[in-house]
């Protein structure tokens, strides 16, 4: 069905005709080598300061000026998508760290007054419209073969902006979350 670990597969209760349901517990993907400052100083916005360095350091050896911008915490309603784009994630680092880093998912259970500030994530109609984008919608398509579900169809362009949390899992948090509501999720 995937290369998802087992354990992180979770599309077969979440994933129906309507979409992925939501119940309050959000998942964020990254890498291993993120585990330890994440645990210890909590979920930061744009918080993968190594690549933000490394793509500052590139940009001034070509001789532009690299402008910071905070991005929100992505999430997701399933630990299946979440391990989606922890892998994405160590796509990108590998391109400038060496070493064996591995996709991670954690569990974020946050209180109610943080759950009402996790917002579809409209925005990333930009994203799914470049080919990481195209490669996350045919994952998402082939999620819904291998569970008997109809085509994936979406007009991306004049979707709701729920369509893009309940048919694409694709939600956002901006703010930086504290690592009390944080668990790593493990076998």
């Amino acid at each position: 069905m995937t290369d998802t670990p087992k354990y992180l597969q979770d599309s077969k209760e979440l994933l129906s005709e309507k979409g992925f349901a939501t119940n309050g517990t959000w998942y964020h993907g990254t890498s291993s080598a993120l585990v330890d400052s994440i645990q210890k100083l909590g979920m930061k916005r744009s918080g993968d300061k190594a690549l933000k360095q490394a793509a500052k350091k590139t940009m001034a050896t070509i001789g532009n000026q690299y402008t910071e911008t905070i991005e929100p915490i992505f999430l997701t309603q399933s630990k299946e998508l979440a391990y989606y784009w922890a892998q994405q994630k160590i796509r990108e680092r590998s391109v400038r760290f060496e070493g064996d880093e591995e996709p991670v998912v954690f569990q974020l259970d946050l209180p109610e007054a943080l759950q009402a500030k996790v917002k579809p994530d409209v925005v990333a109609m930009s994203l799914l419209l470049l080919e990481a984008g195209e490669n996350y919608m045919a994952h998402i398509a082939k999620l819904h073969q291998d569970l008997g579900l109809s085509e994936l169809n979406i007009d991306l362009k004049s979707a709701d902006r729920m369509a893009y949390l309940e048919r694409l899992g694709m939600a956002y948090i901006d703010q930086d979350i504290d690592s009390s509501y944080l668990e790593l999720v493990k076998p």
